[in-house]
């Protein structure tokens, strides 16, 4: 599985960068989007702001994209690089999401995802 997303996550992140999909910063969903996504995965919530989605569960990885108050599908999570952020305390957790189903995959740290140190209806990967 982690193999699949690996691949899976490089080569959406190369068409976005193209394109430009995740090279741009977004602003926020409307609450009502979370609805809008693939039924089958978890809609998580990420409730900070100017948050780094990255190609893999580290922050030594490529950024794919900065989220501020966003709606997402979340497909897996595992453990991956522990990260401190001293207004928000530490964590080991991250979780693959997708903006809207079939799109890129990235990572995110799970001290930014409403839900806590690992986010209930979210299956490891």
């Amino acid at each position: 599985m982690k193999r699949l997303i690996t691949r899976t996550a490089m080569g959406l992140a190369v068409t976005a960068l193209t394109v430009g999909g995740l090279a741009t910063t977004a602003q926020a969903a409307p609450a009502a989007a979370a609805n809008n996504g693939d039924p089958t995965l978890t809609d998580v919530y990420i409730w900070a702001t100017d948050v780094n989605l990255r190609q893999q569960p580290t922050t030594d990885s490529p950024r794919l994209a900065v989220r501020s108050q966003w709606w997402g599908d979340a497909l897996c999570q595992t453990q991956g690089q522990t990260v401190h952020d001293p207004a928000v305390g530490t964590n080991n957790w991250w979780t693959a999401v997708m903006e809207f189903s079939g799109s890129d995959i990235a990572w995110v740290n799970n001290l930014y995802i409403r839900g806590g140190e690992k986010i209930a209806g979210v299956p490891d990967c």
